[in-house]
């Protein structure tokens, strides 16, 4: 067991107090609305607080109760987190506003397991607002915190490693000031955001500075300890703008239980052993759809990365030849024109379709072969 120095009541005392002078004033912090905490929690992970702002006061605006949320159909969820990323996270949310309603009676339940059982919400989310929202002894252990912990007690065990973290979760339930989890919880993340950074941490500026056991040994840099990431894949995928003489092109939903699932795109997949580009898409395209279609030229290339992989995708413009289109490994599909493409919600890469399909005044489709 990692030990905690005494009176730990210094320590919380210094953070407190730094964080009440210094906290930066975001939206979600003017309310304990539990609702509203939930929906800054589940889009502050893996998004930077700038880009979290302008879609949390929209998403609001939209859908300013769990009810009005879970009444909501999830492709107009799907469609406001555009470009957010993450879409499991949209999903979920919907999902859990739809329990709370069904199985609460639209109260968020006021509890840590209460708040645990919800689609979507793991021990971080639930300790911030069970401690946020209902003032909850209830601790938070997300990377920032793990950060900060492991230069405060100078861990030197890998913390990806499930004994450290369990270790690391132990340690921050008893760090938990008793009737101060909720400044407690948002000093760390405060801190974590703007003085504890993962590289070089500004000590000089830190309120804990003197209870860092890191900084008095000059290992800050190299905590947290963290096994060396495996090589990032990468694939080879081909995407195709399919056009039919009325100038409509065909687009596909991904299947709910899929990555990116809910969203539309312009249909096509990963190229396989051997394969050239042009006969990856053509088999994509009647694998997932059962239709012929010509390739022609190729408009675009794209690269982009996801957590674990990277991809380059390769668009082209295709002829429909036959075949009627069928839902065969997607959920649906609709023939659209440029227009109609404001009505669905699309992933990044696909976005950058749609942009080189505006730059070219939809006309792209009169170069096929």
């Amino acid at each position: 067991m990692i030990d905690i120095p005494e009176p730990v009541a210094d320590l919380h005392d210094a953070l407190i107090t730094w964080f009440e002078r210094n906290k930066a004033d975001l939206p979600w912090r003017r309310t304990r609305d539990p609702y509203a905490i939930w929906l800054s929690e589940i889009m502050l992970q893996q998004t930077q607080v700038a880009t979290v702002i302008a879609y949390y006061e929209r998403f609001l605006a939209r859908f300013p109760t769990v009810g009005a949320l879970a009444a909501a159909p999830l492709d107009d969820v799907l469609k406001l987190w555009e470009g957010l990323g993450y879409y499991s996270r949209a999903r979920n949310l919907h999902r859990a506003a739809q329990v709370i309603v069904e199985q609460h009676g639209g109260d968020f339940p006021a509890s840590v397991d209460g708040l645990r059982a919800l689609p979507g919400i793991g021990d971080y989310t639930a300790g911030a607002v069970a401690s946020l929202a209902f003032g909850i002894d209830a601790p938070v252990l997300d990377g920032n915190v793990i950060r900060i912990l492991a230069r405060l007690f100078d861990i030197a065990d890998d913390v990806t490693q499930t004994g450290t973290k369990q270790a690391l979760w132990d340690l921050a339930r008893r760090l938990v000031p008793v009737g101060r989890a909720g400044p407690w919880n948002e000093g760390l993340m405060e801190l974590g955001r703007v003085i504890c950074t993962p590289r070089s941490p500004s000590c000089a500026a830190c309120p804990i500075a003197t209870f860092c056991r890191a900084r008095e040994r000059n290992t800050q840099e190299q905590r947290p300890v963290k096994k060396r990431r495996a090589r990032t894949p990468h694939y080879d995928v081909a995407a195709g703008v399919i056009h039919r003489d009325d100038s409509r092109f065909l687009i596909a939903q991904r299947r709910p239980d899929s990555m990116l699932g809910g969203l539309w795109e312009f249909p096509g997949g990963k190229r396989e052993p051997g394969e050239s580009l042009r006969e990856c898409l053509q088999r994509e395209i009647r694998e997932e759809l059962g239709i012929r279609i010509a390739v022609g030229d190729q408009i675009g290339t794209i690269r982009h990365g996801y957590t674990h992989f990277r991809i380059t995708l390769y668009v082209f413009t295709c002829r429909y030849v036959s075949g009627d289109p069928q839902a065969i490994e997607v959920a649906d599909w609709a023939w659209v024109t440029l227009d109609d493409l404001e009505r669905y919600a699309f992933p990044v890469t696909d976005q950058k379709i749609i942009a080189l399909l505006r730059d070219g005044g939809g006309q792209l489709g009169m170069d096929l072969i």
